[in-house]
């Protein structure tokens, strides 16, 4: 004796709820897909387009035990004042001087040495950022 077959005739009543389900899954990947696509594009947008100030460290020179100086490039608008943030660790890594300095000039390019003091010796010279104001 054979038993009948519980099964549907393929293509015969549309799609399973399986097809239907994985339909459903790809439509909504896909969106959440694109959503995070221009999630990523603002972030990007926002943070090259929105800087107003920034600056590079060219070089820097302990000139004494207690002071670094550091040649900066300061890059921003023509209209922006900021300032940057700088820090020196000594060899072993501990930090031993940390300042701010400003820039309120109206020119776009700034190249300026200054002087970072330090609590000891200064083995680096590093810049933590520059922020408008």
């Amino acid at each position: 004796m054979s038993t009948a077959s519980t099964q549907l005739p393929e293509g015969r009543y549309g799609r399973s709820e399986d097809e239907r389900a994985d339909r459903k899954l790809k439509v909504i990947g896909s969106v959440l897909g694109v959503a995070l696509l221009a999630l990523m594009g603002w972030f990007a947008y926002y943070y090259v387009f929105s800087s107003k100030i920034s600056a590079e460290v060219i070089t820097f020179k302990a000139v004494s035990g207690n002071a670094v100086e550091v040649h900066l490039e300061v890059r921003k608008d023509a209209g922006a004042h900021g300032y940057c943030t700088l820090r020196s660790q000594a060899d072993d890594g501990s930090e031993v001087g940390r300042a701010d300095f400003r820039f309120d000039q109206d020119s776009s390019r700034i190249d300026k040495v200054v002087t970072l003091r330090t609590t000891s010796r200064g083995g680096t010279a590093e810049l933590l950022g520059c922020h408008a104001d």
